[in-house]
């Protein structure tokens, strides 16, 4: 699997469709480490609005004062949000009524949650930009050119298209990165020094659809024997979906222009540190058997398939968890602590119905975990390899 598929996965299992965000619920207030200071009120339209992402920021922005539109096809629960205007049509302005409901109304900012094709982006962007003081585009971090490298900022090499006008993201979703970074130029064409490009990395926390962080703290609240991929000095980036809709909040009320890597948790993180923050919010003494990369490739699993988020810290994604992020904290973006992160996820998921619980979404199904584990303890067993310590000194 791409690093471009991981992404779009990520993305796209937050919502329903490329083209209008599916459901969600809102969650949570403000952080107590962002300002609490209010500035006047400002009126934000939102592309989607009704997702993962869309709900946060509707939160954040209600709590500050500021006036909400949600832009979408009305078609996925549309009783979310009863106090909020909503106008109904499509991204395509081809289809049915299109931006028409857009036409002739007037913002302080537009937040673009739900932006995927140049063509389709270009036409909000174009239709808005006379009537709109700033576009905050929600891109990705898949819009670089690739993840070799660690400790990229900005400034490193984006992807490309070899047809800018193609509307698929490919077999294994190779064109993602590059329709992000062309989503992008349209936005800038369109609104110049008045954009502002936020690329997030794994974007978790409560009501995170995917599963995919939420695979970590259900898993070791489970017990027995939990296989941990890598070695726990592996890096891992994510940000709470709450951290990043306070800022972009912030970003429409400071009027902040420019691009910015959105990925946290603002301190060099770990998989040992994440597990080691499973043990403390769960309380449970979980047994950690770490499984080093090379013997899990040779066994079918090179990360972020069935061990989600994790990345092999070498070759192609040496740098997949170690992006800077120095710009955005020095524009305002601030961070929860990582346990409430993982506390908040997993009492969220542990109040879903049953019938939900039971169908995870993510992770190794317990069958292929016991698989690999009995295939590494054979491996260490024969002297073919060493058991790897756990973050916190036990298992193996």
């Amino acid at each position: 699997m791409t690093t471009s598929r991981r992404r779009f996965l990520q993305y796209s299992l937050a919502g329903s469709s490329l083209l209008a965000l599916g459901p969600g619920l809102a969650l949570a207030g403000p952080s107590p480490t962002n300002p609490t200071k209010k500035r006047p009120g400002k009126r934000i339209l939102i592309l989607g609005g009704t997702g993962f992402l869309g709900p946060a920021i509707v939160t954040a922005a209600q709590a500050r004062g500021h006036t909400l539109t949600l832009f979408n096809r009305g078609k996925t629960r549309p009783e979310l949000f009863p106090n909020v205007e909503k106008l109904h049509g499509d991204r395509d302005p081809n289809k049915d009524e299109g931006l028409k409901a857009l036409a002739g109304r007037s913002w302080d900012a537009v937040v673009d949650t739900s932006g995927y094709y140049p063509r389709l982006v270009r036409a909000s962007a174009e239709l808005l930009s006379p009537n709109v003081k700033r576009y905050i585009f929600i891109s990705s971090t898949s819009a670089y050119a690739n993840d070799k490298t660690p400790g990229e900022d900005e400034r490193a090499p984006t992807a490309t298209l070899a047809d800018p006008t193609v509307e698929t993201m490919g077999k294994e979703f190779e064109f993602y990165g590059g329709l992000k970074r062309a989503c992008e130029e349209a936005v800038e064409k369109a609104f110049a020094a008045r954009a502002t490009l936020v690329r997030p990395g794994y974007i978790v926390g409560p009501e995170d659809r995917t599963d995919r962080f939420t695979y970590w703290p259900v898993r070791f609240a489970r017990g027995g024997e939990m296989l941990a991929p890598g070695a726990p000095s592996d890096p891992l980036q994510v940000i709470d979906v709450r951290d990043l809709a306070e800022w972009l909040v912030h970003l429409i009320e400071t009027d902040t222009s420019g691009t910015f890597n959105a990925v946290g948790p603002g301190m060099a993180w770990t998989m040992g540190g994440m597990i080691d923050t499973c043990r403390a919010v769960t309380g449970k003494d979980t047994k950690v058997t770490w499984v080093p990369a090379d013997f899990l490739e040779k066994n079918g699993e090179k990360g972020d398939g069935s061990l989600p988020i994790w990345m092999t810290p070498s070759g192609a994604t040496a740098g997949a968890h170690l992006r800077k992020c120095d710009k955005a904290v020095k524009a305002g973006l601030k961070f929860r602590p990582v346990a409430d992160t993982l506390r908040d996820t997993l009492a969220w998921f542990n109040a879903q119905p049953q019938e939900r619980r039971d169908k995870f979404r993510a992770g190794l199904t317990p069958e292929r975990e016991k698989e690999l584990l009995g295939l590494w303890a054979q491996a260490t067993k024969g002297g073919d390899a060493k058991p790897q310590p756990s973050a916190s000194g036990q298992g193996g």
